[in-house]
């Protein structure tokens, strides 16, 4: 049974973590380690907990009027063969999905087990944290490098899209 290692519990009613209410998916393990990084006890590979995968979806599905749920970490994407299974079966349930992560869309398209997980993602915010250009005026993201990308459309039209988060 394929199991993912969390940093800890989900988190209902973020409103920072995408638009609407959210449920947050906290991975564990991080490579970037960016400086000024907000989540430092979600880096260690080894830490946090493993939980099946049937747990996190049906945890995340029990939860009452949220808009959608949120990968965040930690680094998702070196978890893509799990962070696929619960993404794949809460889509299946119509949840919308975002996921944060310090790798570029461009580098996720050339590896084929992150490619399938994106196949879930409605928005990717990506790239590593910028302390030099955090900002807290930013909608979404930490610093003005990452971008928040429409993934659907980014993966039909074969280059970055971005996503506009208000109407």
């Amino acid at each position: 049974m394929v199991k993912i290692r969390l940093a800890s519990q989900i988190t209902t009613d973020s409103v920072v973590d995408g638009k609407g209410l959210r449920t947050v998916i906290w991975c564990q393990g991080c490579t970037h380690h960016c400086q000024g990084c907000h989540n430092l006890d979600t880096q260690d590979l080894n830490g946090g907990f493993e939980q099946e995968i049937d747990d996190v979806v049906q945890a995340v599905l029990a939860v009452e009027l949220q808009s959608g749920v949120t990968f965040s970490g930690g680094e998702p994407m070196l978890q893509p063969v799990a962070c696929t299974a619960i993404a794949e079966q809460l889509k299946g349930s119509g949840v919308n999905i975002w996921c944060y992560t310090g790798f570029t869309f461009e580098e996720l398209r050339n590896r084929p087990d992150c490619l399938e997980f994106l196949q879930y993602i409605d928005v990717l915010i990506d790239g590593k944290f910028e302390l030099a250009l955090k900002s807290y005026d930013l909608l979404f993201k930490g610093s003005a490098n990452q971008r928040i990308i429409d993934v659907p459309e980014s993966l039909k039209q074969n280059k970055v899209v971005l996503y506009e988060p208000l109407p």
